[in-house]
């Protein structure tokens, strides 16, 4: 059959589902290396404050289980990660059908989409929260349902009188990102109790080890309430490059999402990796130490300056810099790579990771040379 009859103009575009299309794209932070090629710079001069990484590089018990996985890395890894799942089990005194492993928690948010979204159904999040709520449901045909926030924090009676009898999905995260706010245990047994039963509360805890008192919802869990609770191993145990993240709920929840999760998600050495991690107890509590030390140098230094920001209760803290993008890139130029957050409604804010004592202080002083004043 001669090609014209087959559409020799047709593209990719024209095949493409058409909903592809028009998704959006995860901006992520600038790698060192990026920026060291784009400005000409030394990268081992560079300092990323950016993505929200542990400062204090990996857990060294998880370098070290991740190196001896490493010999046997011409096998694959067990697709059920049991040793994973019993460890997590151990540690929240919950079943082990009650967790799920995922690529990141970002892939288990995916996955809660395969399992439960679809054109005409709604999902409701804040306005300023981590935009990959909103991505996955765009991803899948749904409607995303954007509150504002109340004082730059996240009202959840706000977030109640956007449920509709469509809604799927609520996403809270707390602490959230990137603004920077924890919402209390009394706010989400209050919100919970009161959700509908077609409505599943997503509540990531990419920044709960950071906490004090992080809220626990495995009352409510074992109480019936519909709920998914995800965890990271990217933040204080500085495992970002393995990707390797996990959910907790009711086991009918988990049994369902596994169904939508692929064959050996997650690799062996990112496995064996988390599974130390969890007992580095000691690498964890210099983590906080040294994390609340910095914080409070950097929210010192805004305060001299000036400058209005949200205090941190993460890793990180949000400063209203006026224009963000045009600090970012004189920032960017001296080396130092932050987070502007216009692409979340916040143009005038930029988003600082905590870095070591001799980041913050760069920082402090390239600010007050940018700034004015």
């Amino acid at each position: 059959m001669p090609a014209t009859q087959w559409g020799e103009r047709m593209t990719f575009a024209d095949l493409a589902n058409k909903g592809i299309l028009t998704q959006p794209i995860y901006e992520a932070g600038k790698p060192i290396d990026q920026v060291a090629r784009e400005l000409g710079l030394d990268p081992a001069g560079i300092i990323k404050l950016a993505s929200n990484e542990n400062p204090f590089g990996p857990s060294p018990k998880a370098v070290a289980a991740g190196e001896r996985a490493l010999r046997e890395a011409n096998l694959y890894p067990d697709g059920g990660y049991y040793a994973l799942r019993q460890k997590l089990a151990q540690k929240w005194s919950l079943g082990m059908d009650q967790f799920i492993i995922g690529d990141g928690s970002n892939e288990i948010l995916e996955l809660l989409g395969h399992a439960f979204l679809s054109p005409g159904v709604e999902c409701v999040m804040h306005q300023s929260s981590f935009i990959v709520y909103k991505l996955v449901t765009l991803m899948f045909g749904a409607t995303p349902v954007e509150v504002p926030l109340v004082n730059m924090r996240q009202d959840l009676k706000t977030l109640a009188a956007a449920i509709t009898p469509r809604t799927r999905l609520v996403f809270i995260g707390s602490p959230s990102n990137p603004v920077g706010v924890a919402n209390t245990q009394a706010e989400l047994d209050e919100f919970l109790q009161a959700l509908p039963p077609q409505v599943i509360l997503v509540f990531d805890e990419a920044y709960a080890e950071y906490l004090e008192n992080a809220p626990d919802l495995r009352p409510m869990i074992a109480a019936g309430r519909k709920v998914i609770c995800l965890r990271t191993f990217s933040k204080i145990y500085g495992l970002a490059s393995l990707r390797v993240g996990y959910g907790y709920a009711a086991p009918e929840l988990i049994a369902i999402v596994q169904r939508a999760r692929q064959p050996f998600n997650v690799n062996g050495v990112a496995v064996a990796a988390a599974i130390a991690a969890l007992d580095d107890h000691e690498f964890v509590t210099q983590c906080l130490r040294e994390n609340r030390a910095g914080l409070r140098q950097l929210e010192s230094a805004l305060k001299k300056l000036g400058l209005a920001f949200v205090p941190g209760t993460g890793n990180f803290v949000l400063a209203k810099v006026g224009d963000g993008m045009r600090v970012f890139t004189a920032l960017q130029q001296r080396g130092i790579i932050t987070r502007p957050v216009k692409p979340y409604g916040l143009p005038e804010w930029l988003r600082i990771t905590v870095g070591t004592s001799a980041q913050n202080e760069r920082l402090i002083v390239a600010l007050t040379e940018i700034l004015p004043g």
